[in-house]
């Protein structure tokens, strides 16, 4: 599964070397006839695979199961957060992720249980494309990639480096055990996201613009760990909110 993303990524930059990525044309996806194509792909995996295996995954694992497996995933995933906690200077949530990794390690059960939580260390996720975000690397064009869905030049190459340098599994476990976490982590996010998924798809025009829309807004909300945009753009919304109120207050000139 990890030796299967390096043609993915190939891809991925042979598309981003291949014609201008100018963010500002095609609403950021000058790729866009290649993307839906990817898109219909993995809607047709999807489809056959993924949902089903979610759906029979919510249907048959109690909640109290699904709990200990999502906590077990973030386990694993721990290291990975913590070394970009780590290269993006944030030094108080690098010591949340190892407080959370030890505690969990050993009063969870090996990661069945968030007794980290209990203690009022609370989760969070990392990766390395935000990581590069945060030191002013720019997202690049709109990318659908093959079974990974959402992504960009960005991105992607973060998930190329998390996944083979960062992460100890790489150098630890075996093939089997990597796949296996490959995985349960794909049917376990489709089952989280499944709802949001199909009220999306039932409420929007196209489904890929608002896919894609969705994943920009989402990502941006990571690389500012959550925080709301600058002050800058409350006021461009407020001037613009305020002119309109103008506008409409106004008497109309014939």
């Amino acid at each position: 599964m990890r030796l299967a993303r390096i043609p993915t990524v190939l891809l991925v930059l042979g598309l981003t070397l291949a014609g201008p990525a100018r963010a500002e044309e095609n609403n950021g996806d000058p790729f866009e006839p290649f993307n839906r194509a990817v898109f219909a792909f993995n809607r047709v995996v999807d489809g056959l695979v993924l949902k089903p295996a979610s759906e029979l995954y919510g249907l048959t694992v109690p909640g109290p199961a699904k709990t200990a497996v999502a906590n077990l995933l973030d386990t694993l995933r721990a290291p990975v957060v913590f070394i970009n906690d780590l290269l993006q200077g944030e030094r108080e949530r690098a010591g949340i992720t190892l407080s959370r990794f030890m505690i969990n390690g050993t009063l969870g059960f090996f990661g069945l249980f968030d007794m980290a939580a209990e203690f009022g260390y609370v989760r969070h996720r990392e990766d390395f494309g935000q990581t590069l975000a945060v030191h002013g690397v720019g997202e690049g064009p709109y990318l659908v990639l093959p079974l990974l869905g959402p992504s960009n030049p960005r991105d992607a190459i973060g998930l190329l480096v998390d996944s083979f340098l960062f992460d100890p599994m790489g150098y630890l476990a075996s093939t089997r055990a990597r796949t296996l976490r490959t995985a349960t982590s794909a049917v376990v996010t489709r089952y989280e996201l499944g709802p949001s998924l199909d009220e999306l798809e039932r409420t929007s025009l196209d489904f890929y613009a608002a896919l894609r829309s969705v994943y920009r807004q989402r990502r941006q909300a990571e690389i500012r760990n959550g925080a709301p945009p600058s002050d800058a753009g409350y006021e461009d919304i407020f001037d613009e909110t305020f002119d309109d109120m103008l506008s409409e207050d106004a008497p109309a000139v014939e």
